[in-house]
């Protein structure tokens, strides 16, 4: 059998590695080279010991010629620029980062602080959330994989926005563990500051929210710039729970809801619909998401929440769910693995 082989452009960060882990054990694909500039020239399993079986050297910078696909787990910016460089060289990419997740470039400078450098490209790369785009994914050469707070709250809506069961006035009130942060040293994430400690942050707006916005109003004919969505951190080192609250705009039963979003997901490898809310737990290690859709009789609203690992159907699961599309292999190649519990 024929292997196609892969490169991962930041193997050192959180997200970099569980491309690593995961890829490791995928049949159809060989991690052919990696890079980290701060690791440059080290062994990947004596840099990263958890990585036994990967003998790889770790390389400062990417060479198209070693790979036919290239993951890029770079920080903001950096992503589009050696994008453009390795798609220029004829190489399939799936970005990790923001940088190919908005549509509209004037976006960028207001949430993300840069002039977007490779705009000409932003219409080519796919939305890479596989619920919502499966077929596009398939064909395309450029993904953009969503971010981790986005995946949690379109999944935990889709069904009922497709539906027309909500309005717009949504509130997503979001917890993620503290390697949603990245592994560079900050306060917020010192062991003293975070330990025992939950804190909302971003609430004038965090850079995610146009990406919902922008993801949820493909879905609906309600405008969702009215949502509201603030993210908080807890003292765990994974996990995002979203919990997502709707206004009705019918008289659907709590049953109703259950039927629509099983419906919905029926043919979904990686989102289950259960019938209790769901603990992060549950997925941690795997690229599952579980979605609880149920409802506040007294106000009728909605209130769906889901659960997903952030660093594998946040990140790099998600990004390998998308590279099984685009290469034909079975969606779930590599990714089959159940939570780690407890």
């Amino acid at each position: 059998m024929t292997t196609v082989k892969i490169g991962i452009v930041n193997v050192t960060g959180y997200a970099g590695m569980e491309l690593a882990r995961l890829l490791s054990s995928h049949s159809g694909v060989e991690i052919a080279c990696v890079t980290g500039r701060s690791a440059a020239g080290q062994k990947l399993n004596a840099f990263l010991p958890h990585l036994k079986g990967l003998k790889l050297v770790i390389d400062s910078e990417a060479d198209p010629e070693k790979a036919d696909l290239f993951f890029l787990a770079l920080p903001h910016r950096e992503s589009a620029l050696e994008a453009a460089r390795l798609f220029g060289r004829g190489k399939k990419v799936i970005d990790l980062s923001a940088d190919f997740r908005l549509k509209d470039p004037a976006l960028y400078p207001e949430w993300y602080g840069f002039e977007h450098p490779c705009k000409e490209l932003l219409s080519r790369f796919v939305y890479g959330l596989p619920e919502l785009y499966r077929k596009q994914i398939e064909n395309a050469s450029l993904v953009a994989s969503p971010g981790c707070y986005p995946t949690a709250a379109i999944l935990a809506l889709a069904p009922a926005l497709r539906e027309g069961l909500i309005d717009s006035r949504i509130i997503i009130d979001a917890k993620s563990g503290l390697s949603g942060a990245g592994r560079s040293l900050s306060l917020k994430s010192h062991y003293a500051e975070a330990d025992e400690n939950v804190t909302a942050y971003a609430t004038e707006g965090h850079r995610h929210l146009p990406e919902i916005i922008q993801e949820l109003d493909g879905l609906t004919d309600v405008n969702s710039s009215e949502i509201t969505f603030i993210p908080h951190l807890v003292p765990a080192t994974r996990g995002i729970l979203a919990t997502c609250y709707g206004n009705l705009r019918t008289d659907a039963s709590a049953a109703d809801l259950q039927e629509l979003y099983s419906s919905f997901y029926q043919d979904e490898p990686f989102v289950q619909v259960v019938s209790s809310p769901p603990h992060t737990k549950q997925v941690t290690g795997s690229n599952n998401c579980l979605v609880f859709p149920g409802i506040d009789n007294r106000t009728r609203r909605l209130v769906a929440v889901s659960v997903i690992d952030n660093l594998v159907k946040g990140a790099a699961g998600q990004a390998v769910q998308s590279m099984n599309l685009m290469l034909g292999f079975e969606e779930d190649s590599g990714l089959g693995g159940l939570a780690l519990y407890p």
